[in-house]
């Protein structure tokens, strides 16, 4: 290690403990963080591993790489109905990290916990020798017995997915292509948008609370939406039916759909949406959509569920369409 650089307890207190204001996380003075639920609160606990050049890039801002860190774990949470409480961080940094990059990603963790209230109580940070890991587990709570889970789908339930779909699929096609915004005529406007799409998720959690007097299921959309429709139909053994002409779907999609169709076709179920899909009884329907609307969260109906046993079937203006061959991202 450079001898400019902190060594463990002076990185502990120096860059961390800044973060660490929960009573609970003790200051980060000792081995483990001590917290105790709410009166009628159970607690949620989620947790979501990023490396370098596999969910963003080696050369992405440090603010942004901490950022997209806390905002899919907190997507998770709020598919759950959990309000956050705090995390626990495992930092794996390579042999390269510089306290210039260090400062920069605290920055970013500290502007992420102050916009959705997600103090820091512990972790543990190591030297990698596979490049930069970020590990984050996070802890929410919900009032006893109301987490939300994929398992409860019903017929006749509706489903409703939140944001728009693709983008951040798009965003990676982008940042892959150099070439991509000639090749498919994408203004830079749109170009942009979907590349923070891939950077910067916005986990919905101003609908948690929603969910859990609301949704039948819930899960975020993180493998791709037809891959995570089938996860909910599975698990509540029923099927699904997603209607492809209702899809919300930003500019940037609608162009890819009417100029590039097999890029938006990839894109559709690329991945890491980390939008909310939710399934919703349909005498309650209606006034789901409108208090989402009221707390400034887009939302749209999308299809509908049925007795099955897990299948997604695929239509559009009512006609049965053939099944997608791609069916999500795969860890392995």
């Amino acid at each position: 290690m450079g001898a400019d650089r902190p060594g463990e307890f002076e990185l502990i207190s120096r860059f961390f403990a800044p973060l660490a204001q929960d009573p609970g996380s003790l200051g980060l003075s000792d081995d483990a963080a001590v917290i105790t639920p709410a009166a009628g609160r159970d607690l949620v606990l989620t947790k979501d591993l990023l490396a370098a050049d596999t969910h963003f890039f080696s050369d992405d801002a440090p603010e942004a790489i901490a950022a997209k860190a806390l905002r899919v774990n907190l997507s998770d949470l709020a598919a759950k109905g959990a309000r956050p409480r705090g995390y626990l961080l495992g930092l794996a940094l390579p042999d390269d990290w510089t306290t210039e990059w260090l400062e920069r990603f605290c920055k970013g963790l500290a502007a992420d916990q102050a916009a959705y209230d997600f103090p820091l109580l512990g972790g543990d940070t190591i030297r990698s020798g596979n490049g930069l890991q970020v590990s984050i587990t996070a802890i929410g709570e919900v009032t006893r017995g109301k987490a939300v889970r994929r398992s409860g789908a019903r017929p006749s339930d509706l489903i409703f997915v939140t944001g728009t779909i693709g983008d951040a699929a798009a965003g990676l096609q982008a940042r892959l292509d150099p070439d991509f915004r000639r090749r498919h005529g994408v203004s830079a406007e749109q170009q942009a948008f979907i590349l923070d799409r891939y950077l910067l998720p916005r986990p919905r959690t101003r609908i948690a609370g929603l969910l859990t007097e609301c949704a039948s299921a819930a899960l975020d959309v993180s493998d791709g939406l037809v891959a995570d429709c089938g996860h909910l139909a599975a698990a509540s053994a029923v099927d699904v039916t997603l209607d492809l002409g209702k899809l919300p779907l930003s500019d940037a999609l609608r162009h890819l759909r009417d100029k590039a169709p097999p890029v938006f076709s990839r894109c559709l179920n690329g991945g890491d949406d980390y939008e909310v899909l939710v399934s919703i009884p349909e005498e309650r329907a209606a006034a789901f959509a409108q208090d989402a609307a009221r707390l400034g969260c887009p939302i749209t109906q999308i299809g509908h569920v049925t007795r099955g046993n897990g299948q997604v079937v695929l239509t559009r203006d009512g006609q049965e369409l053939a099944a997608q061959e791609d069916d999500g991202f795969r860890h392995f």
